[in-house]
């Protein structure tokens, strides 16, 4: 069997890809990660039957259905979490094959109402989500969460498990890739050792955590598996290796800018005293405050790669929109725009010319 854990650094996102047989199914993908995702499944020969979401995530937004239209693959979800545009709505104790292989499809809620877990056939290995993360789990406030049915779901779900059985889980802040039910089982200050439903109770329902910064986007487009409001770019851009945010803007990478810095036209979108302070600006680049963008847009060739820059990405993201819809057709913006050119240790000019 084939087995890949991938990482978003973004939303710390585990991916996970299990093939066997030629064939392959895609645990949490993430929407700007399809492009790596599918470079992945194809170098290993690999057919994509399926993307598997644990939950209707809140920090990110699913590559599900992004996936589904660049290779056929079918979306299947928790059927609790009422999720638009699944092929395959799961339930508790169904079977997600791949080659010879099988997921088991074990339901964990508590977290969200619409919480799985996947579990391999022969519960060598099981890929929690959310539900169980290593020495913790996720928030219980939000959701139709629960601490009193995330405690039974753990406990009755997972860690009845093997105690060799290896767990993977959505998210890991720390660097840490898996662990194990026997460890879990020990170690979790929340959910292992002599932890009662009481103790686990009192203590999720005091953690006062602020919401996740994405939830007002994420949840909404993830029960719609990833699918964008009004019309989605589809046509990958071969100008430059470029990441499509779920905003629809097209991101360049400080390293691959500056390998082409001579072949793009930079148009910086900050204010005149930005663009010579300590971030200093990019070689060549033409300083158009953001507010003046709209009115001169012919001082630009339309049909040559620009690149939108500013402090952090924000503005030039903005930028990047009303260039396209003028007309320009090879848009991106600068990911993190000055301050992460900096932070990587990029040459940048402070002169105002």
């Amino acid at each position: 069997m084939i087995f890949r854990q991938l990482f978003d650094p973004t939303s710390s996102t585990y991916t996970y890809l299990l093939g066997d047989g030629g064939e392959a199914v895609l645990i949490d993908p993430v929407y700007e990660q399809v492009p790596r995702d599918l470079a992945l499944v194809h170098e290993l020969g690999l057919t994509l039957l399926a993307t598997l979401d644990t939950h209707v995530h809140a920090d990110h937004v699913t590559g599900a259905w992004r996936l589904r239209q660049r290779c056929g693959s079918r979306i299947a979800a928790s059927a609790a979490s009422g999720a638009a545009e699944a092929d395959t709505p799961l339930q508790h104790g169904d079977r997600i094959p791949f080659g010879a292989r099988y997921l088991t499809v074990r339901a964990t809620p508590g977290h969200t109402s619409g919480c799985l877990t996947y579990v391999l056939d022969d519960e060598s290995m099981a890929f929690t989500g959310d539900s169980l993360l290593i020495r913790g789990c996720g928030r219980t406030d939000f959701q139709q969460g629960s601490p009193q049915q995330l405690f039974a779901s753990v406990h009755e779900q997972i860690l009845s498990l093997p105690g060799a059985c290896l767990l993977y889980p959505a998210h890991d802040y720390r660097g840490i890739t898996v662990t194990s039910v026997a460890e879990e089982r020990r170690y979790n200050p929340r959910l292992g050792g002599d932890v009662d439903v009481g103790d686990f109770t009192g203590h999720m329902n005091n953690l006062h955590l602020p919401h996740p910064k994405l939830i007002a986007v994420a949840v909404p487009a993830n029960l719609r598996c990833g699918k964008p409001e009004g019309d989605a770019p589809t046509d990958t851009p071969d100008w430059a290796p470029l990441t499509l945010r779920f905003s629809g803007v097209w991101e360049i990478e400080p390293m691959a800018l500056l390998e082409r810095l001579d072949q793009v036209q930079i148009v910086d979108v900050r204010e005149a005293p930005e663009f010579i302070d300590r971030l200093g600006h990019l070689h060549g680049a033409t300083l158009v405050p953001l507010s003046e963008l709209t009115g001169r847009m012919d001082e630009f060739d339309r049909d040559q790669p620009i690149v939108a820059v500013c402090r952090s990405g924000v503005r030039s993201a903005q930028a990047s929109v009303l260039l396209t819809k003028a007309g320009f057709t090879k848009v991106a913006n600068l990911a993190g725009g000055m301050l992460r050119w900096k932070i990587e240790g990029y040459p940048a000019d402070s002169d105002p010319a």
